[in-house]
């Protein structure tokens, strides 16, 4: 007489309430982040709008972990994976409108198109966010900055979604920034932002920015497999600068496995082709090994590592 068999538990996506958006099992995440590495999320998740984010995080089961990514600039995602439930903000929250001086951005909106936006809208003070790659959402989580501004220097309002499903509106004093942090809770979702222009003449943005495009590409690996800068400067703006302590460590060009420092910016990691997210973080770690032997200053990562 042959037993019945033993019930498999339920699969995570099958856990999961009910979304207009998409749920997605086993979801590569290396062709997402720029660093073109890492494992799989074990369930994506791409609401449709904040009121299907909203609806879904107070339904979802609490246990579940949340990982949230952006476009993957400033990412490495480990080669095992993601487990549990990774948020993916797309299309529905990534619409720029603009109204007098004020730009009105979702999260997901690339900030080099809100500078363009802003730009064809005749406002300035907006330009250096062509200099930095990700999402509005991923600059304000981490006060993002460059060519000597930053978020908090233009934002009006942000928009945050908590645990449980409520939206916030928050004041830049409520988010408590610093150099390259927000205070903003980790489990807290940003879903638009309002940020403030001045006016001008197009062609004299136009001018700007074309400037820190020049800059940039003299002087980073845009072209590369990259993650953008890999460690923060450990005493802010003013500071010594991270890439001028890695040269001193003599870590210009040093590889390990397929991940190299960039002999142009040595505070950039890149994949020649065949790299794992192990290389990547095990290089980073020998560069924070060296400096910190070298200098007696210990670097932190600015690039995010999840997994």
């Amino acid at each position: 007489m042959m037993m019945a068999a033993e019930a498999q538990p339920p699969s995570l996506i099958e856990q999961l309430p009910p979304v207009r958006g998409r749920l997605s099992e086993n979801v590569a995440l290396s062709g997402i982040t720029w660093f073109r590495v890492g494992g799989p999320a074990e369930v994506m998740f791409r609401p449709a709008d904040c009121d299907d984010l909203a609806d879904f995080l107070r339904q979802r089961p609490p246990e579940v972990p949340l990982t949230v990514i952006g476009v993957g600039s400033n990412l490495l995602v480990r080669d095992g994976g993601v487990p549990g439930l990774v948020l993916r903000l797309g299309r529905g929250f990534a619409r720029i409108t603009c109204r007098q001086q004020r730009i009105r951005v979702g999260a997901a909106a690339l900030d080099a198109n809100v500078a363009l936006t802003a730009k064809l809208a005749g406002l300035s003070g907006l330009e250096f966010l062509s200099g930095i790659p990700g999402t509005i959402g991923g600059a304000l989580r981490m006060n993002a900055g460059a060519y000597g501004r930053e978020i908090k220097d233009v934002l009006v309002e942000a928009e945050a979604i908590d645990p449980q499903g409520q939206v916030h509106l928050l004041s830049p004093a409520d988010l408590d920034f610093g150099y390259r942090r927000s205070g903003l809770p980790e489990d807290w979702i940003v879903t638009a932002a309002v940020l403030a222009g001045e006016p001008a003449e197009p062609e004299t943005v136009a001018h700007r920015m074309a400037a820190i495009r020049q800059a940039r590409e003299a002087s980073q690996p845009v072209r590369s497999r990259t993650g953008g800068s890999t460690f923060r400067n450990p005493q802010g703006a003013q500071g010594p600068k991270a890439w001028e302590l890695i040269d001193q460590a003599g870590c210009r060009g040093l590889r390990r496995g397929g991940a190299m420092v960039s002999e142009q910016h040595c505070n950039f990691l890149i994949n020649t082709g065949r790299a794992t997210a192990a290389d990547l973080e095990s290089l980073g770690e020998e560069v924070r090994r060296r400096v910190a032997a070298e200098t007696g200053i210990e670097l932190h990562w600015e690039i995010r590592r999840i997994g």
